[in-house]
């Protein structure tokens, strides 16, 4: 799993490549957690090559929407696949993040 975070344009790119499984989540939690107070800045989460997200993955993705939203901003979901987005669907997180 590779995690990294970008400031472009005053939004954050958060970019995930790889299986984010339970043991590669904690590693990603680690470079994500800054994106818990996102001061004011939309976050793009870029998906484009995540190829798995277990619970542990979605929680992260929870807890960085939820510091969003408490800061005025918003969480886009970007290029997401359609195992990934079955699971979005399967959770009912479809329903509570925006996709691109």
């Amino acid at each position: 799993m590779n995690t990294r975070i970008e400031e472009i344009d005053g939004k954050y790119i958060a970019t995930l490549v790889g299986e984010m499984d339970t043991a590669a989540a904690t590693e990603a939690e680690a470079v994500l957690k800054p994106l818990y107070t996102s001061n004011g800045k939309d976050v793009v989460i870029e998906c484009q090559d995540l190829e798995y997200i277990a619970s542990s993955g979605l929680r992260i993705l929870l807890s960085i929407l939820k510091g969003a939203k408490a800061c005025g901003s918003k969480v886009v979901m970007r290029h997401v696949n359609d195992d990934i987005k079955n699971v979005f669907r399967l959770t009912g997180f479809i329903n509570i993040f925006e996709f691109e």
